[in-house]
């Protein structure tokens, strides 16, 4: 699946520069940002804490001075940015980032042309701009989340910690584990790159990514089909138990085979913790179907799981 691209579109005047970091951290967990724009009057002392988070995190400053005292000029060229940005259709999606509701109908519009709005905000944003966006995140939720500013042992500059790196494949996976989806190790490679854009394989004396995390403890690389996926090592531990006992079960039961409500009793009864969902899987059949050598079919009324040499 192609990756999504994503236009980030700030309003300086309504959000404190603390929240970068976990902005942009949420937001390439959607994709790529290809476009990162933060709007205000850069002349005015408001704006001074933003100033340098946008060289560090090349966040592109639009200029917009207050005509009008009681206008706000900075919705204006924000709203005339997002439609242009819209027309020129080289995006999947806006991530608005604001704390009042005067975006609601910009938002709508931008749906109605089917692009996802991401929409995040303090505590204090209006319920009407919430309720318009795909979703919409409060960003004190995100600061909490926020990795600690001092390095982890190990860690220099210019180069993250493995720790610090593992960190966030595992948080990946356990995210993708509730979409009940396998994390695949490219997209991996591309949120890395997304979170830390300055993250190289090559720094850490590698020329592969699969190779780099064959170093650490807690994930493991697992072929799925077409997909080499990143799983925690000791989920895919357990499933490989499970595999064997399936696969027993279905051999010992002959021509005849299992049903698959009575097998799934049987795994779920033996091992009370298991949940298919942590493999990748929506049902229990495609699960089955993955263990070799056992085929699904269907039965009479019944589907089975039956060997197949």
């Amino acid at each position: 699946m192609e990756e999504q691209c994503y236009a980030l579109l700030i309003d300086a005047d309504n959000v404190s520069a603390k929240y970068i970091k976990p902005i942009l951290t949420e937001l390439s967990k959607y994709g790529v940002i290809t476009y990162k724009r933060i709007y205000g009057d850069w002349t005015s002392t408001h704006n001074s804490s933003w100033k340098e988070e946008l060289l560090t995190n090349s966040i592109m400053p639009v200029q917009q001075f207050s005509y009008t005292q009681g206008k706000n000029a900075t919705d204006s060229a924000m709203i005339i940015d997002a439609m242009d940005i819209l027309y020129t259709n080289d995006v999947d999606g806006f991530c608005i980032v604001s704390s009042d509701s005067d975006f609601t109908r910009l938002v709508t519009r931008l749906r109605e042309s089917a692009k996802m709005v991401i929409g995040m905000g303090e505590n204090k944003t209006p319920e009407p701009f919430r309720k318009a966006c795909d979703k919409f995140t409060i960003l004190e939720n995100l600061l909490n989340e926020q990795e600690p500013r001092n390095p982890k042992a190990g860690e220099t500059h210019g180069k993250l910690s493995k720790e610090r790196i593992e960190d966030a494949i595992i948080k990946m996976v356990i995210e993708n584990q509730d979409n009940n989806r396998p994390t695949g190790l490219g997209e991996v490679g591309s949120r890395l790159v997304s979170l830390y854009p300055d993250f190289d394989v090559r720094s850490y004396g590698y020329n592969m990514l699969s190779k780099f995390l064959e170093e650490f403890t807690r994930i493991q690389l697992v072929k799925k089909g077409n997909l080499m996926a990143v799983a925690l090592k000791e989920d895919w531990g357990m499933k490989e138990d499970i595999d064997r006992y399936v696969f027993d079960l279905v051999k010992k039961a002959g021509k005849n085979g299992v049903g698959l409500s009575m097998l799934g009793n049987k795994v779920y009864e033996k091992y009370e913790d298991f949940k298919i969902s942590d493999y990748g899987y929506s049902q229990f059949n495609q699960y089955v179907k993955s263990i070799e050598k056992i085929a699904v079919e269907q039965d009479g009324t019944i589907l089975k799981a039956k060997y197949r040499k």
